[in-house]
């Protein structure tokens, strides 16, 4: 895309006699126009991959977490009450009745299912926080775009 001075330059082969001729303004600039949308496009295609990259990783990431949540619950749901009846026949010896023995029981476990479940979102959420959002290498090719027509203009 780079113009030199050997680009402003054509031979006339009519004439033969070697000599170039330069190139009028307005097609230098008609040049200029088609390189700079011919870039563009490329930086937008250059984008859109990026961005369909990054969306795809974080929607991956976003099912699994509900995915994850979804178990979450329906473990929550079924072992608390498992694990509930099975901490309050512990108390079966002390002096509580029966309901408080259940209460107690059903409160152990789910402070248990609580902290289990925070750490795997938490887990999730740091990897999600580690996943940049920004394009890296469009804002590269943009930055040497960018030098590349100051050093031209």
């Amino acid at each position: 895309m780079a113009a030199t001075k050997t680009s402003l330059v054509r031979t006339d082969a009519t004439n033969g006699n070697g000599k170039g001729e330069i190139e009028q303004l307005p097609t230098l600039f008609s040049r200029l126009g088609d390189d700079l949308v011919q870039l563009w496009n490329s930086q937008l295609a250059l984008f859109k991959v990026e961005i369909k990259e990054e969306i795809s990783t974080f929607a991956r990431s976003a099912v699994t977490m509900v995915l994850g949540a979804v178990i979450s619950v329906i473990g929550f749901g079924l072992l608390n009450v498992a694990a509930a009846f099975g901490v309050s026949t512990l108390f079966s010896n002390a002096q509580f009745s029966q309901p408080a023995s259940y209460a107690l029981g059903f409160v152990i476990t789910g402070v248990f299912y609580l902290i289990v479940g925070a750490i795997l979102v938490a887990a999730i959420r740091s990897r999600l926080a580690k996943q940049e959002l920004v394009p890296r290498r469009t804002v590269a090719e943009l930055r040497k775009d960018k030098e590349w027509l100051k050093s031209e203009l």
